[in-house]
């Protein structure tokens, strides 16, 4: 198995279950990461475990979803995944396509930054009818 697989796997476990332990046993001590959040608080560089357990909580109060890896590659350095994401966002049907880029360090992941594939408005209030 990759190290792009296995990391992307633990990723998507904390993502789907809520479940953190596995990707936060991958961690560097200076962990970092970006998400596209349109929100007050998360348009910006992110810091720590602490952190990344905030966002999985954030993430699936508002987002119950499936992510389903597309293309995976990796070099000594980065891994890179691009994958769709589905589910329901404020309980309506939501798809998108992302990426998302490992930073490694040796056999840990030092950081990441996830890239959108299309606008993420519907975070920033519950779509109405």
């Amino acid at each position: 198995m990759t190290k792009i697989h296995e990391v992307f796997a633990a990723f998507r476990r904390a993502f789907e279950t809520g479940n953190t332990s596995d990707f936060l046993k991958k961690i560097t001590d200076d962990f970092h990461f970006f998400v596209p959040l349109p929100l007050e608080g998360w348009n910006q560089k992110q810091q720590g475990q602490e952190r990344f357990e905030e966002l999985i909580k954030f993430e699936r109060s508002v987002f119950q979803m499936s992510l389903t890896p597309l293309i995976e590659l990796e070099n000594e350095s980065y891994g890179m995944v691009v994958f769709r994401s589905e589910g329901l966002l404020y309980g309506r049907p939501f798809q998108n396509e992302l990426s998302v880029v490992f930073e490694f360090e040796k056999d840990q992941v030092r950081s990441f930054r996830e890239y959108v594939g299309m606008p993420l408005k519907n975070y920033e209030a519950p779509m109405v009818d």
